[in-house]
């Protein structure tokens, strides 16, 4: 029985063009995630996997088709309204984790809960608890720069998820780790999924994770070819 979906996308293009370059990235995707699926996209360098990532997360604007996220079209609220969305509806985790280095993990964890108008008390309390959880509350007040990587993705995974987002969004969340380190960061998001009920949808090379995932889907040359 498929679940109910959370975020989804018809007939979704991408035409990107600059004097004589004209380059169509995207050439009509259909895609749709259920509340707590675990999906999968693989494909060679090129074939439109960021791309979609990116329009799905409403990082960037479609040339046709629409994103529906959590019953709202992308395509039809302002910019403001898409960003509010985001912050509640979307977490985001990037190969390279993108934890600013000047602020401490805690303050890192904490910055999407004070955008979304939480207390600072509040919010460093909500962020500390979920820092234990991924077993970093050793690790509150230190720099990005003074963690290994695997102890950053999970700090990275933790800031995606503060917010207790409906859908995470992944590009390569393993690509830059060692293999028992990309396991353990695997594990959590399993284990997260699973208590939380959120939605993943990873974009990967890495086989190993993909065949853990619930479905994986081929992207190839701007279009998803099936599982």
């Amino acid at each position: 029985m498929n679940k109910p979906a959370i975020l989804t996308c018809q007939n979704l293009t991408k035409r990107y063009s600059q004097g004589e370059l004209d380059v169509e990235v995207l050439k009509g995707v259909n895609l749709q995630i259920g509340i707590g699926e675990q999906i999968a996209i693989m494909g060679a360098s090129g074939s439109g996997k960021s791309t979609l990532l990116h329009l799905l997360g409403g990082l960037d604007k479609p040339t046709g088709g629409e994103v529906v996220l959590d019953g709202v079209n992308l395509n039809k609220v302002s910019s403001s309204q898409q960003a509010k969305l985001r912050n509640k509806s979307l977490g985001f985790i990037y190969q390279s984790h993108h934890l600013l280095g000047e602020f401490t993990v805690l303050e890192n964890v904490a910055m999407p809960l004070l955008i979304a108008g939480l207390s600072v008390a509040e919010a460093k309390v909500r962020a500390t608890t979920l820092l234990q959880r991924v077993g970093l509350g050793h690790r509150i007040a230190h720099k990005p720069g003074e963690l290994s990587g695997g102890e950053r993705q999970r700090a990275a995974v933790a800031r995606a998820l503060i917010n207790k987002p409906a859908v995470i969004l992944a590009d390569e969340p393993t690509g830059n780790l060692d293999s028992k380190t990309a396991e353990q960061v695997y594990q959590l998001m399993l284990e997260l999924n699973q208590e939380l009920q959120v939605s993943f949808l990873v974009v990967t090379h890495d086989h190993e994770l993909a065949a853990k995932m619930g479905k994986v889907l081929h992207m190839e040359d701007g279009v998803i070819v099936g599982g």
